[in-house]
């Protein structure tokens, strides 16, 4: 019987760097929920100089924004300009209220998690940042602070998007 010596350790490397390629090139396809943004039913990161309007929001220590209601029209492209004035860190999240539960939960098991998407800005105390969102579908789109027990004390709020 014939032995075939094999050495792995040169092939170990492109293994490691073909599945590092497969795993960021999934990652790059979409958001949490493994689509493209331009499929969200919350609509699509805002250009802008396409901003219609600015909307400034509060996140406060009392663990409510203000306001917490806000109406759009569809089409309509808002910079919100959202303002820690608290003492304790705040972030502002759009999205479905299922990607605001689901998300809620990994903030749970990683809750220093910080955050500078698109849809989502995490605010250390007094600081402020801004989030363009373009809201393409008629409906309603939810926002929150995902902070452990912010959300369940009720930081959170809606954007009312009417069809035209």
């Amino acid at each position: 019987m014939k032995f075939v010596k094999f050495n792995i350790a040169p092939r170990a490397g492109f293994v490691f760097a073909a599945a590092a390629l497969a795993a960021s090139a999934a990652l790059a396809g979409g958001n949490h929920g493994g689509g493209h943004h331009d499929e969200s039913p919350i609509g699509e990161p805002g250009v802008a100089t396409n901003v219609t309007r600015t909307i400034e929001v509060d996140a406060a220590d009392s663990m409510r924004f203000t306001p917490s209601n806000v109406s759009v029209k569809k089409g309509e492209t808002v910079r919100f300009v959202i303002k820690n004035s608290g003492k304790v860190p705040h972030e502002f999240s759009l999205g479905t209220q299922k990607e605001l539960d689901e998300h809620y939960e990994v903030m749970k098991k990683f809750p220093t998690m910080e955050h500078e998407e698109a849809n989502k800005i995490s605010l250390k105390t007094g600081k402020q940042g801004e989030v363009i969102w373009r809201f393409t579908k008629p409906g309603v789109v939810n926002f929150a602070c995902l902070h452990v027990g912010h959300y369940e004390a009720g930081m959170k709020g809606q954007v009312k998007v009417a069809a035209k």
